[in-house]
Protein backbone atom coordinates (compact mmCIF):
# COMPACT_ATOMS: atom_id res chain seq x y z
CA UNK A 1 0.00 0.00 0.00
CA UNK A 2 2.92 2.22 0.84
CA UNK A 3 6.51 2.39 -0.48
CA UNK A 4 9.69 4.26 -0.62
CA UNK A 5 13.15 3.92 -1.26
CA UNK A 6 16.03 5.35 1.19
CA UNK A 7 18.82 6.73 0.23
CA UNK A 8 20.58 3.13 0.97
CA UNK A 9 18.83 1.74 -1.51
CA UNK A 10 16.39 -0.01 0.96
CA UNK A 11 12.71 -0.22 0.06
CA UNK A 12 10.22 0.55 2.75
CA UNK A 13 7.03 -0.54 2.25
CA UNK A 14 3.92 -1.24 4.86
CA UNK A 15 0.58 -1.65 4.64
CA UNK A 16 -2.73 -1.31 7.07
CA UNK A 17 -1.84 -2.69 10.98
CA UNK A 18 -5.04 -4.54 11.54
CA UNK A 19 -5.57 -5.99 8.49
CA UNK A 20 -4.69 -9.52 10.58
CA UNK A 21 -1.83 -12.09 10.49
CA UNK A 22 0.59 -11.36 7.73
CA UNK A 23 2.91 -13.35 5.94
CA UNK A 24 5.91 -12.88 8.02
CA UNK A 25 6.54 -12.66 11.87
CA UNK A 26 7.88 -10.27 13.71
CA UNK A 27 11.31 -11.57 15.76
CA UNK A 28 10.59 -13.05 19.58
CA UNK A 29 10.23 -10.46 21.83
CA UNK A 30 8.87 -7.71 19.15
CA UNK A 31 5.79 -8.65 19.81
CA UNK A 32 2.88 -5.81 19.89
CA UNK A 33 0.58 -5.80 23.15
CA UNK A 34 -2.81 -4.60 21.61
CA UNK A 35 -4.50 -5.65 24.99
CA UNK A 36 -3.96 -7.53 28.43
CA UNK A 37 -5.09 -10.86 26.43
CA UNK A 38 -3.83 -10.63 22.89
CA UNK A 39 -0.96 -9.32 20.99
CA UNK A 40 -0.03 -9.03 17.83
CA UNK A 41 3.65 -11.10 16.41
CA UNK A 42 3.07 -10.16 12.25
CA UNK A 43 5.12 -7.45 10.53
CA UNK A 44 3.02 -5.07 8.67
CA UNK A 45 5.93 -3.24 7.70
CA UNK A 46 9.24 -4.94 6.27
CA UNK A 47 12.68 -3.06 4.64
CA UNK A 48 13.67 -4.94 1.08
CA UNK A 49 16.80 -4.82 -0.70
CA UNK A 50 16.47 -4.88 -4.11
CA UNK A 51 19.83 -5.79 -5.01
CA UNK A 52 19.71 -8.98 -2.57
CA UNK A 53 15.95 -9.31 -2.19
CA UNK A 54 16.42 -9.82 1.66
CA UNK A 55 13.43 -8.75 3.92
CA UNK A 56 13.95 -7.24 7.33
CA UNK A 57 10.74 -7.08 9.29
CA UNK A 58 9.82 -4.17 10.99
CA UNK A 59 7.64 -2.89 13.94
CA UNK A 60 4.63 -0.48 13.39
CA UNK A 61 2.82 0.26 16.70
CA UNK A 62 0.02 2.50 14.96
CA UNK A 63 -2.43 2.29 11.89
CA UNK A 64 -0.98 3.90 9.05
CA UNK A 65 -3.87 2.80 6.48
CA UNK A 66 -4.12 5.22 4.25
CA UNK A 67 -0.94 7.54 5.38
CA UNK A 68 1.19 10.34 3.65
CA UNK A 69 5.06 10.74 3.94
CA UNK A 70 7.69 12.60 2.55
CA UNK A 71 11.50 12.81 3.48
CA UNK A 72 13.91 15.23 5.85
CA UNK A 73 17.06 17.01 4.73
CA UNK A 74 18.72 14.19 6.41
CA UNK A 75 17.20 11.34 4.50
CA UNK A 76 14.70 9.94 7.32
CA UNK A 77 11.60 8.83 6.01
CA UNK A 78 8.67 10.96 7.64
CA UNK A 79 5.21 9.44 7.87
CA UNK A 80 2.23 10.94 8.95
CA UNK A 81 -1.37 10.14 9.88
CA UNK A 82 -3.56 6.75 8.92
CA UNK A 83 -6.98 5.75 10.56
CA UNK A 84 -7.96 5.43 14.26
CA UNK A 85 -5.34 5.45 16.18
CA UNK A 86 -2.79 6.05 13.70
CA UNK A 87 -4.52 9.43 12.11
CA UNK A 88 -2.47 11.84 14.55
CA UNK A 89 0.62 9.90 14.47
CA UNK A 90 4.21 11.50 13.00
CA UNK A 91 6.52 7.85 12.35
CA UNK A 92 10.30 8.67 11.58
CA UNK A 93 12.66 5.50 9.74
CA UNK A 94 16.24 6.25 9.31
CA UNK A 95 18.32 5.15 6.83
CA UNK A 96 20.60 2.69 8.99
CA UNK A 97 21.25 -0.91 8.86
CA UNK A 98 19.55 -1.67 12.98
CA UNK A 99 16.69 1.08 12.14
CA UNK A 100 13.14 0.69 13.36
CA UNK A 101 9.89 2.97 13.42
CA UNK A 102 9.77 5.52 15.67
CA UNK A 103 6.63 7.28 16.53
CA UNK A 104 4.88 10.59 17.87
CA UNK A 105 1.89 10.17 18.58
CA UNK A 106 0.74 13.61 18.77
CA UNK A 107 2.80 14.80 15.99
CA UNK A 108 0.07 16.28 13.88
CA UNK A 109 -2.53 18.61 15.05
CA UNK A 110 -5.58 17.40 13.04
CA UNK A 111 -6.31 13.69 11.99
CA UNK A 112 -5.16 12.90 8.68
CA UNK A 113 -6.36 10.18 6.52
CA UNK A 114 -5.82 10.50 2.93
CA UNK A 115 -3.42 13.12 3.48
CA UNK A 116 -0.95 14.31 1.18
CA UNK A 117 2.68 15.47 1.96
CA UNK A 118 5.67 18.00 0.17
CA UNK A 119 8.94 18.70 1.20
CA UNK A 120 9.11 23.02 1.22
CA UNK A 121 11.97 25.22 0.68
CA UNK A 122 13.21 25.57 3.68
CA UNK A 123 12.95 21.84 4.56
CA UNK A 124 9.77 21.65 6.50
CA UNK A 125 7.02 19.31 5.34
CA UNK A 126 3.40 20.53 4.99
CA UNK A 127 -0.04 18.15 5.24
CA UNK A 128 -2.58 18.83 3.34
CA UNK A 129 -6.41 17.75 3.18
CA UNK A 130 -6.71 14.09 4.47
CA UNK A 131 -11.11 12.87 4.89
CA UNK A 132 -13.63 15.87 6.70
CA UNK A 133 -10.05 17.87 6.79
CA UNK A 134 -10.69 21.21 5.25
CA UNK A 135 -6.88 22.10 6.59
CA UNK A 136 -3.03 21.81 6.01
CA UNK A 137 -0.52 22.43 8.87
CA UNK A 138 3.76 21.80 9.20
CA UNK A 139 5.80 18.84 10.53
CA UNK A 140 7.78 18.53 12.24
CA UNK A 141 6.92 20.94 14.95
CA UNK A 142 9.63 22.74 15.57
CA UNK A 143 8.67 26.55 15.41
CA UNK A 144 5.22 27.97 17.20
CA UNK A 145 3.90 28.58 13.10
CA UNK A 146 4.28 24.79 13.03
CA UNK A 147 1.68 24.48 15.61
CA UNK A 148 -1.05 26.31 14.32
CA UNK A 149 -3.52 24.61 11.96
CA UNK A 150 -4.40 26.80 8.81
CA UNK A 151 -7.91 27.01 6.95
CA UNK A 152 -8.01 25.71 3.64
CA UNK A 153 -11.52 26.10 2.30
CA UNK A 154 -10.43 25.49 -1.19
CA UNK A 155 -10.86 21.37 -0.02
CA UNK A 156 -14.66 21.77 0.78
CA UNK A 157 -15.30 22.84 -2.17
CA UNK A 158 -13.91 21.31 -3.92
CA UNK A 159 -15.95 18.13 -2.37
CA UNK A 160 -18.19 16.10 -4.33
CA UNK A 161 -20.02 14.70 -1.70
CA UNK A 162 -19.25 13.52 2.02
CA UNK A 163 -19.28 10.13 0.84
CA UNK A 164 -17.45 10.28 -2.27
CA UNK A 165 -15.28 13.61 -1.74
CA UNK A 166 -13.38 13.40 -5.57
CA UNK A 167 -10.65 15.17 -3.52
CA UNK A 168 -8.70 13.09 -1.24
CA UNK A 169 -5.19 12.81 -1.80
CA UNK A 170 -4.73 16.03 -3.07
CA UNK A 171 -2.28 16.47 -6.28
CA UNK A 172 0.60 18.65 -4.30
CA UNK A 173 3.83 20.16 -6.89
CA UNK A 174 6.06 23.03 -5.32
CA UNK A 175 6.28 25.65 -7.90
CA UNK A 176 8.94 27.84 -8.91
CA UNK A 177 8.94 30.21 -7.17
CA UNK A 178 8.49 28.52 -3.78
CA UNK A 179 4.13 28.19 -3.72
CA UNK A 180 2.51 25.46 -3.64
CA UNK A 181 -0.18 24.21 -6.65
CA UNK A 182 -2.62 22.26 -5.18
CA UNK A 183 -5.35 20.66 -7.17
CA UNK A 184 -8.47 19.20 -5.93
CA UNK A 185 -11.27 16.78 -7.93
CA UNK A 186 -11.40 18.94 -10.62
CA UNK A 187 -9.19 21.99 -10.45
CA UNK A 188 -6.20 23.62 -8.79
CA UNK A 189 -5.15 26.51 -6.72
CA UNK A 190 -1.42 28.38 -6.23
CA UNK A 191 -0.90 28.67 -1.83
CA UNK A 192 0.86 31.13 -0.64
CA UNK A 193 1.23 28.49 2.46
CA UNK A 194 3.35 30.97 4.73
CA UNK A 195 0.80 33.95 4.62
CA UNK A 196 -2.49 31.15 4.10
CA UNK A 197 -3.39 32.74 0.94
CA UNK A 198 -4.84 31.61 -2.66
CA UNK A 199 -2.79 34.09 -5.11
CA UNK A 200 -4.18 32.29 -8.02
CA UNK A 201 -6.77 29.98 -9.35
CA UNK A 202 -6.42 27.92 -12.44
CA UNK A 203 -9.02 27.07 -14.82
CA UNK A 204 -11.43 23.84 -14.10
CA UNK A 205 -9.67 20.91 -15.93
CA UNK A 206 -12.17 20.27 -18.69
CA UNK A 207 -14.01 16.73 -19.46
CA UNK A 208 -16.12 16.70 -16.58
CA UNK A 209 -14.05 14.24 -14.85
CA UNK A 210 -12.74 14.00 -11.13
CA UNK A 211 -8.95 13.24 -10.84
CA UNK A 212 -8.96 12.41 -7.25
CA UNK A 213 -10.03 9.65 -4.48
CA UNK A 214 -11.36 7.71 -4.47
CA UNK A 215 -12.10 8.14 -8.85
CA UNK A 216 -8.24 8.47 -8.68
CA UNK A 217 -6.22 10.39 -10.77
CA UNK A 218 -2.43 11.17 -11.49
CA UNK A 219 0.15 13.42 -11.68
CA UNK A 220 3.45 14.60 -12.18
CA UNK A 221 5.50 17.92 -12.40
CA UNK A 222 7.05 17.89 -15.82
CA UNK A 223 10.74 18.08 -15.67
CA UNK A 224 12.35 21.45 -14.49
CA UNK A 225 14.78 22.65 -17.65
CA UNK A 226 17.42 24.78 -15.87
CA UNK A 227 19.41 26.72 -18.53
CA UNK A 228 22.69 26.16 -20.15
CA UNK A 229 25.43 28.83 -17.82
CA UNK A 230 26.50 29.47 -21.33
CA UNK A 231 23.73 30.86 -21.66
CA UNK A 232 24.73 34.70 -20.02
CA UNK A 233 20.70 35.91 -21.02
CA UNK A 234 19.02 33.11 -19.28
CA UNK A 235 21.20 31.57 -16.61
CA UNK A 236 19.10 34.01 -14.20
CA UNK A 237 15.61 32.97 -15.21
CA UNK A 238 13.51 30.65 -13.61
CA UNK A 239 12.52 27.49 -15.58
CA UNK A 240 8.71 27.34 -16.29
CA UNK A 241 6.67 25.07 -14.20
CA UNK A 242 4.24 22.62 -15.88
CA UNK A 243 2.02 20.03 -14.66
CA UNK A 244 0.54 17.20 -16.43
CA UNK A 245 -2.85 15.15 -14.64
CA UNK A 246 -4.08 12.21 -16.16
CA UNK A 247 -7.02 9.49 -15.91
CA UNK A 248 -9.81 9.27 -13.51
CA UNK A 249 -13.43 8.87 -13.85
CA UNK A 250 -17.10 10.51 -14.16
CA UNK A 251 -18.13 11.78 -10.70
CA UNK A 252 -20.80 9.65 -10.04
CA UNK A 253 -18.12 6.03 -10.74
CA UNK A 254 -17.49 5.22 -7.27
CA UNK A 255 -21.33 5.24 -6.64
CA UNK A 256 -22.48 3.36 -9.80
CA UNK A 257 -19.78 0.97 -8.87
CA UNK A 258 -21.07 0.36 -5.33
CA UNK A 259 -24.49 -0.84 -7.17
CA UNK A 260 -22.54 -3.05 -9.62
CA UNK A 261 -22.60 -0.31 -12.61
CA UNK A 262 -18.80 -0.08 -13.65
CA UNK A 263 -17.81 2.91 -15.81
CA UNK A 264 -15.25 3.28 -18.06
CA UNK A 265 -12.37 5.23 -16.86
CA UNK A 266 -11.29 8.17 -18.57
CA UNK A 267 -8.62 8.90 -21.06
CA UNK A 268 -7.56 12.36 -20.89
CA UNK A 269 -4.86 14.21 -19.76
CA UNK A 270 -4.20 17.50 -19.30
CA UNK A 271 -1.08 19.92 -19.17
CA UNK A 272 -1.16 23.16 -17.37
CA UNK A 273 2.10 25.59 -16.79
CA UNK A 274 0.88 27.05 -13.64
CA UNK A 275 3.49 29.95 -13.96
CA UNK A 276 2.20 31.49 -17.17
CA UNK A 277 0.66 34.53 -17.23
CA UNK A 278 -2.12 33.39 -18.83
CA UNK A 279 -2.24 29.54 -18.20
CA UNK A 280 -4.59 27.11 -20.25
CA UNK A 281 -5.05 23.27 -20.14
CA UNK A 282 -3.29 21.55 -23.26
CA UNK A 283 -5.50 18.44 -23.16
CA UNK A 284 -4.51 15.22 -24.47
CA UNK A 285 -5.96 11.15 -24.60
CA UNK A 286 -3.92 8.28 -23.35
CA UNK A 287 -4.28 4.77 -25.89
CA UNK A 288 -5.84 3.07 -22.81
CA UNK A 289 -8.63 4.05 -20.16
CA UNK A 290 -7.30 4.11 -16.59
CA UNK A 291 -7.98 4.76 -13.33
CA UNK A 292 -5.69 4.14 -10.39
CA UNK A 293 -2.75 4.28 -12.63
CA UNK A 294 0.70 4.75 -10.41
CA UNK A 295 3.01 7.70 -12.81
CA UNK A 296 6.66 7.40 -12.55
CA UNK A 297 9.05 10.33 -13.51
CA UNK A 298 12.23 8.04 -14.96
CA UNK A 299 15.72 9.58 -15.59
CA UNK A 300 15.20 10.38 -18.78
CA UNK A 301 12.72 13.03 -18.36
CA UNK A 302 10.24 10.64 -19.81
CA UNK A 303 6.75 9.78 -17.54
CA UNK A 304 5.77 5.96 -17.26
CA UNK A 305 2.04 5.47 -16.18
CA UNK A 306 1.61 2.02 -14.73
CA UNK A 307 -1.03 -0.63 -13.42
CA UNK A 308 -4.70 0.71 -12.33
CA UNK A 309 -7.96 -1.10 -13.82
CA UNK A 310 -10.29 0.32 -17.11
CA UNK A 311 -13.27 0.58 -14.98
CA UNK A 312 -14.68 1.80 -11.54
CA UNK A 313 -13.06 3.27 -9.24
CA UNK A 314 -10.85 3.07 -6.26
CA UNK A 315 -12.30 1.61 -3.09
CA UNK A 316 -12.78 -2.28 -1.88
CA UNK A 317 -14.06 -4.40 -5.07
CA UNK A 318 -15.15 -1.55 -6.99
CA UNK A 319 -12.96 -1.72 -10.13
CA UNK A 320 -13.01 -3.98 -13.44
CA UNK A 321 -11.02 -4.46 -16.31
CA UNK A 322 -7.17 -4.56 -14.73
CA UNK A 323 -4.75 -2.62 -17.18
CA UNK A 324 -1.58 -5.02 -17.61
CA UNK A 325 -0.32 -2.62 -20.44
CA UNK A 326 2.19 0.46 -19.13
CA UNK A 327 2.49 3.27 -21.41
CA UNK A 328 5.82 5.57 -21.99
CA UNK A 329 4.55 9.28 -22.49
CA UNK A 330 7.45 11.51 -23.84
CA UNK A 331 6.07 15.48 -23.26
CA UNK A 332 9.39 16.65 -25.62
CA UNK A 333 7.83 14.90 -28.19
CA UNK A 334 6.81 16.24 -31.56
CA UNK A 335 3.23 15.50 -32.97
CA UNK A 336 3.35 17.55 -36.27
CA UNK A 337 3.47 14.00 -38.00
CA UNK A 338 0.36 13.28 -36.18
CA UNK A 339 1.47 11.18 -33.88
CA UNK A 340 1.23 11.20 -29.79
CA UNK A 341 3.44 11.63 -27.15
CA UNK A 342 2.22 8.11 -25.78
CA UNK A 343 3.51 4.33 -26.28
CA UNK A 344 1.92 0.75 -24.96
CA UNK A 345 4.52 -1.17 -23.55
CA UNK A 346 4.81 -5.05 -22.93
CA UNK A 347 1.93 -5.98 -20.31
CA UNK A 348 2.49 -7.37 -17.03
CA UNK A 349 0.83 -10.88 -16.22
CA UNK A 350 -0.14 -9.81 -12.84
CA UNK A 351 -3.06 -6.81 -12.17
CA UNK A 352 -2.62 -4.46 -9.82
CA UNK A 353 -5.37 -2.65 -8.67
CA UNK A 354 -6.38 -0.69 -5.13
CA UNK A 355 -3.48 -0.12 -3.17
CA UNK A 356 -1.23 -1.44 -5.24
CA UNK A 357 2.65 0.71 -5.93
CA UNK A 358 5.49 1.55 -8.23
CA UNK A 359 8.33 3.37 -7.55
CA UNK A 360 11.53 4.18 -9.56
CA UNK A 361 14.98 2.16 -8.32
CA UNK A 362 18.61 3.71 -8.84
CA UNK A 363 19.19 1.41 -11.36
CA UNK A 364 16.52 2.19 -13.49
CA UNK A 365 14.61 -0.44 -12.97
CA UNK A 366 10.71 0.35 -11.62
CA UNK A 367 9.51 -2.10 -8.40
CA UNK A 368 6.21 -2.57 -8.64
CA UNK A 369 4.22 -4.16 -5.73
CA UNK A 370 0.87 -5.20 -4.14
CA UNK A 371 -2.92 -5.03 -4.98
CA UNK A 372 -5.36 -5.86 -2.51
CA UNK A 373 -9.38 -4.59 -3.86
CA UNK A 374 -10.33 -6.74 -0.96
CA UNK A 375 -11.28 -5.85 2.91
CA UNK A 376 -8.60 -8.24 4.30
CA UNK A 377 -6.20 -10.85 3.19
CA UNK A 378 -8.31 -12.97 0.09
CA UNK A 379 -6.95 -15.31 -2.40
CA UNK A 380 -10.06 -16.35 -3.68
CA UNK A 381 -11.99 -13.36 -4.76
CA UNK A 382 -12.03 -11.86 -8.43
CA UNK A 383 -8.88 -9.95 -8.16
CA UNK A 384 -7.30 -12.07 -5.18
CA UNK A 385 -4.50 -10.29 -2.63
CA UNK A 386 -1.15 -10.04 -4.35
CA UNK A 387 1.53 -10.19 -1.98
CA UNK A 388 4.17 -10.08 -4.79
CA UNK A 389 7.29 -7.76 -6.38
CA UNK A 390 8.09 -7.41 -9.93
CA UNK A 391 10.66 -4.95 -11.46
CA UNK A 392 9.52 -3.45 -14.31
CA UNK A 393 12.55 -2.55 -17.10
CA UNK A 394 11.61 0.84 -19.06
CA UNK A 395 12.72 0.64 -23.12
CA UNK A 396 16.04 1.93 -22.42
CA UNK A 397 17.22 -1.46 -21.18
CA UNK A 398 16.59 -3.00 -24.51
CA UNK A 399 18.48 -0.27 -26.69
CA UNK A 400 21.96 -1.72 -28.14
CA UNK A 401 24.09 1.36 -27.15
CA UNK A 402 26.85 1.38 -24.31
CA UNK A 403 25.25 2.56 -21.05
CA UNK A 404 27.12 5.41 -19.43
CA UNK A 405 28.63 4.95 -15.65
CA UNK A 406 29.54 7.69 -13.33
CA UNK A 407 32.87 7.22 -11.35
CA UNK A 408 32.93 10.25 -9.18
CA UNK A 409 30.83 13.64 -8.42
CA UNK A 410 32.85 16.38 -7.53
CA UNK A 411 33.19 18.36 -4.91
CA UNK A 412 31.49 15.22 -3.54
CA UNK A 413 27.72 13.79 -2.72
CA UNK A 414 26.95 16.91 -0.76
CA UNK A 415 26.36 19.67 -2.69
CA UNK A 416 25.57 23.91 -2.39
CA UNK A 417 23.19 25.49 -4.18
CA UNK A 418 24.56 27.28 -7.05
CA UNK A 419 27.77 25.15 -6.59
CA UNK A 420 30.04 24.50 -9.49
CA UNK A 421 29.91 20.48 -9.70
CA UNK A 422 31.26 17.96 -12.44
CA UNK A 423 30.48 14.37 -13.15
CA UNK A 424 33.54 12.11 -14.03
CA UNK A 425 32.11 9.09 -15.99
CA UNK A 426 32.60 6.24 -18.46
CA UNK A 427 31.44 5.34 -21.86
CA UNK A 428 31.89 3.02 -24.22
CA UNK A 429 32.40 4.59 -27.58
CA UNK A 430 32.31 8.17 -28.34
CA UNK A 431 29.85 10.77 -26.47
CA UNK A 432 27.06 12.96 -28.44
CA UNK A 433 27.17 16.35 -27.05
CA UNK A 434 23.46 16.88 -28.19
CA UNK A 435 22.28 13.46 -27.14
CA UNK A 436 23.65 14.37 -23.13
CA UNK A 437 22.47 15.43 -19.84
CA UNK A 438 21.84 15.20 -16.46
CA UNK A 439 18.84 14.81 -14.20
CA UNK A 440 18.35 15.14 -10.59
CA UNK A 441 15.22 13.05 -9.01
CA UNK A 442 13.83 13.15 -5.93
CA UNK A 443 12.85 10.30 -3.87
CA UNK A 444 9.05 9.82 -3.61
CA UNK A 445 6.58 8.13 -1.06
CA UNK A 446 4.14 6.41 -3.18
CA UNK A 447 0.58 5.33 -2.45
CA UNK A 448 -2.92 5.47 -3.87
CA UNK A 449 -1.63 6.31 -7.25
CA UNK A 450 0.09 9.69 -5.86
CA UNK A 451 4.35 10.01 -5.92
CA UNK A 452 4.08 12.28 -3.46
CA UNK A 453 7.50 14.55 -4.19
CA UNK A 454 8.14 13.28 -7.28
CA UNK A 455 10.23 15.85 -8.74
CA UNK A 456 12.73 15.88 -11.98
CA UNK A 457 15.58 18.66 -12.45
CA UNK A 458 17.74 18.68 -15.93
CA UNK A 459 20.83 20.27 -14.88
CA UNK A 460 22.72 23.44 -16.71
CA UNK A 461 25.60 21.62 -17.99
CA UNK A 462 28.30 23.33 -20.03
CA UNK A 463 28.46 22.43 -23.53
CA UNK A 464 31.70 20.57 -23.26
CA UNK A 465 33.19 17.40 -22.82
CA UNK A 466 36.94 16.64 -21.58
CA UNK A 467 38.88 14.04 -21.46
CA UNK A 468 40.38 13.12 -18.10
CA UNK A 469 44.28 11.68 -17.46
CA UNK A 470 42.79 8.28 -16.89
CA UNK A 471 40.90 8.13 -20.16
CA UNK A 472 37.15 8.90 -18.09
CA UNK A 473 34.78 11.87 -19.49
CA UNK A 474 34.31 15.01 -17.62
CA UNK A 475 31.49 17.28 -18.01
CA UNK A 476 31.28 20.67 -15.62
CA UNK A 477 27.65 22.57 -15.21
CA UNK A 478 26.42 23.75 -11.25
CA UNK A 479 23.72 22.61 -9.01
CA UNK A 480 20.34 24.36 -8.81
CA UNK A 481 20.24 27.96 -7.54
CA UNK A 482 18.01 27.89 -5.17
CA UNK A 483 15.47 25.80 -2.51
CA UNK A 484 12.13 26.43 -4.68
CA UNK A 485 14.12 24.38 -7.29
CA UNK A 486 15.44 21.94 -5.18
CA UNK A 487 14.13 21.83 -2.02
CA UNK A 488 17.21 20.53 0.47
CA UNK A 489 17.69 16.94 0.86
CA UNK A 490 18.92 13.42 -1.34
CA UNK A 491 18.22 13.28 -4.93
CA UNK A 492 19.33 10.41 -7.41
CA UNK A 493 22.15 12.10 -9.69
CA UNK A 494 21.53 10.54 -13.28
CA UNK A 495 23.58 10.98 -16.69
CA UNK A 496 21.52 10.12 -19.92
CA UNK A 497 23.43 9.67 -22.93
CA UNK A 498 21.44 8.79 -26.03
CA UNK A 499 18.17 8.37 -23.57
CA UNK A 500 20.14 5.80 -21.88
CA UNK A 501 20.96 6.65 -18.21
CA UNK A 502 23.24 5.63 -16.13
CA UNK A 503 22.85 4.02 -12.45
CA UNK A 504 22.05 6.82 -9.83
CA UNK A 505 24.04 8.08 -7.46
CA UNK A 506 23.10 9.65 -4.21
CA UNK A 507 23.63 13.11 -3.50
CA UNK A 508 22.33 15.80 -0.72
CA UNK A 509 21.74 18.80 -1.42
CA UNK A 510 20.97 21.99 1.30
CA UNK A 511 22.35 25.05 2.40
CA UNK A 512 26.33 24.56 3.51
Amino acid sequence: MHMALLPNEKIVTFDRSEFGPSNITLPQGKCIKEDSKSSDCYAHSVEFDPATRAVRPLTILSDTWCSSGAFSIDGTLVQSGGYRLGEKVVRYFKPCMDCDWEEDQNGLLSPRWYASNQVLPDGKIIVVGGRYQFTYEFIPKLSGSDRILYKLPFLKETRYSALVPNNLYPFLHLSTDGNLFVFANDRGILLDYINNKVIRSYPVMPGGISRNYPSTGYSVLLPLKLFSTTDSDNNTSTPDAEVLICGGTAPDSNEKANVGVFVPASKSCGRLIITAASPEWEMEEMPINRVMGDMIMLPTGDVLIINGAAKGTAGWGVARDPVLNPVLYRPDARNSDGSTRFEVLAPSLIPRLYHSTAHLLSDGRVLVGGSNPNINYNFSALYPTELSLEAFYPPYFTKKKPRPSIVAVNPGLKIGYKQKISLEFTLEGSVILSDLFVTMVAPSFTTHSIAMNQRLLVLAFNNEVKKTSSGNYLVEGYAPETAALAPPGYYQLFLVHEAIPSKGKWIQIKQF
